[in-house]
């Protein structure tokens, strides 16, 4: 008999990107390291060149640049002369290799070989750079899980016990007072680590932001070409994440033993505290919050203000946004933050949608809307075409997200508040500011503004007073 199969639809124009292109951002927030693809040459130009169109700084990610004869023996040779090359030309610091789809199918062995490699090295007199790497492989997750995986893979290669640490067991607790913390900040912009690196200094607290792109991914204009930008966590810092007095996370713990805070507490007993990304009012509270009980300190009082005059704001232009639909969408933290910022506005989140499967996801969304009367529709594993097809039954006013979701916005015939990674279509979307009081009213700004454009043109007659 024959039997009728569930109807399948495959994904269109996927709502994430892949797990190799989180690992490179990532490790070029270490100071000195140069991601490396294990794979084919054609991985390591896509990343280059996606990077490169949303930061515009040069991105060097090498590869080991597979053939078929590897593909069908093992790409063992392949990788040592990649890395050998890579430590000639570069004399980085460090390398982080990134495996891919096609090395995890054929299950090449790369934590023996980056072994291996290493022993010889030592054998022959030592010398060169430290090698890590991380399982991206993106039919196993998004670019959010291989960056997490890139930093994860630093921090367990890297992190060492001081000295007096030596008889404290693993897992042993430790009281969270004033002392060093770890900040985990999780894919955020650089404009967005300027600020967060303002916020700590300015509360006095001793810490390690990993990773810190912000000056490798956008930094100055070079007199000449220079192999390896400036910036990055040191690799110091990274070696002491072990030693802290606690580990801050502006990310969700769904992520469990695949992030390296996770691994700092049960490996060193660094407790670790996940706030969620700092977008919002209540959001950014629960990190300053955090922050006042780390440092001991009060809340600056430069920062009382910018929380002031964000109250302000949103009284002011709570006319132009209040009942108004959106489409939010992106990596599954990022769209929470962004629907509870827009809950605290008055807009309705009537659709969001992240490309990670997430069972947890219409309960950690409805969790951080407590104000919406109405049930926002929730797709997880989710593709822009069915975003589309879902919105234009949910009378959208508008859509927040990065560029790719711009077909959704133009289809829809509603502007689109770019935010988020990638930007591709404007300048400037690795400075914009997400994060904070001052990132939360920088985004109220432009989704009032955007609505109030939309409005503006399309009136028969136009006018200059709204």
């Amino acid at each position: 008999m024959k039997k009728e199969a569930a109807s399948f639809t495959s994904t269109r124009n996927a709502c994430k990107l892949c797990a190799p292109l989180g690992a490179s951002v990532a490790w070029y927030g270490i100071e000195g390291c140069v991601p490396l693809i294990h794979g084919s040459q054609g991985c390591s130009t896509y990343i280059r060149r996606y990077c490169i169109s949303h930061f515009r700084e040069p991105m060097d990610v090498a590869s080991s640049n597979f053939t078929e004869s590897s593909a069908i023996f093992g790409g063992e040779k392949n990788l040592r002369a990649a890395i050998e090359n890579v430590a000639r030309q570069y004399a980085p610091v460090s390398i982080g290799v990134a495996t891919t789809c096609l090395t995890e199918t054929i299950g090449d062995d790369v934590a023996r070989y980056v072994s291996e490699y290493e022993r010889d090295r030592l054998a022959s007199g030592g010398g060169g750079p430290v090698v890590f790497h991380a399982s991206t492989p993106s039919y196993r997750g998004t670019h959010m899980d291989g960056f997490h995986a890139a930093v994860l893979a630093a921090v367990r290669r890297l992190a060492v016990r001081k000295p007096d640490d030596a008889s404290r067991p693993a897992g042993a607790d430790r009281q969270t007072g004033a002392g060093r913390v770890n900040l985990f900040p999780g894919f955020v912009s650089s404009e967005d680590l300027r600020e967060l690196r303002e916020i700590l200094d300015s509360f006095g607290l001793s810490y390690a932001m990993i990773p810190d792109y912000s000056e490798t991914l956008d930094g100055e204009s070079w007199e000449t070409f220079r192999k390896l930008p400036g910036g990055g966590t040191p690799v110091a810092a990274v070696a002491s994440a072990g030693s802290a007095a606690a580990s801050l996370c502006l990310y969700s713990d769904s992520f469990g033993d695949a992030e390296a805070a996770s691994f700092l507490s049960g490996e060193f007993g660094v407790p670790a505290r996940y706030v969620g990304m700092p977008i919002g009012v209540r959001n950014t509270d629960a990190l300053f919050a955090a922050l006042g009980v780390a440092s001991g300190s009060a809340m600056p009082a430069k920062w009382g203000a910018a929380r002031g005059r964000l109250v302000d704001a949103y009284i002011d232009g709570h006319k132009y946004c209040f009942g108004k639909r959106a489409v939010v969408y992106g990596e599954e933290d990022f769209v929470l933050a962004l629907a509870s910022f827009l809950d605290e506005i008055g807009v309705v989140p009537a659709l969001a949608v992240t490309g990670a499967k997430s069972p947890r996801f219409a309960e950690r969304l409805r969790e951080a809307t407590p104000n919406c009367r109405v049930e926002p529709f929730v797709s997880d594993d989710a593709d822009f075409a069915t975003a589309l097809e879902r919105a234009r039954e949910l009378d959208i006013d508008l859509v927040v997200g990065n560029s790719k979701g711009y077909y959704v916005a133009r289809n829809l015939g509603v502007p689109l508040v770019r935010c988020g990674f990638p930007v591709h279509d404007r300048m400037g979307g690795q400075r914009i500011l997400h994060l904070g009081y001052r990132g939360t009213l920088s985004l109220f700004d432009k989704v009032c503004n955007a609505l109030m454009e939309d409005r503006q043109a399309s009136a028969k007659s136009g006018y200059t007073y709204i």
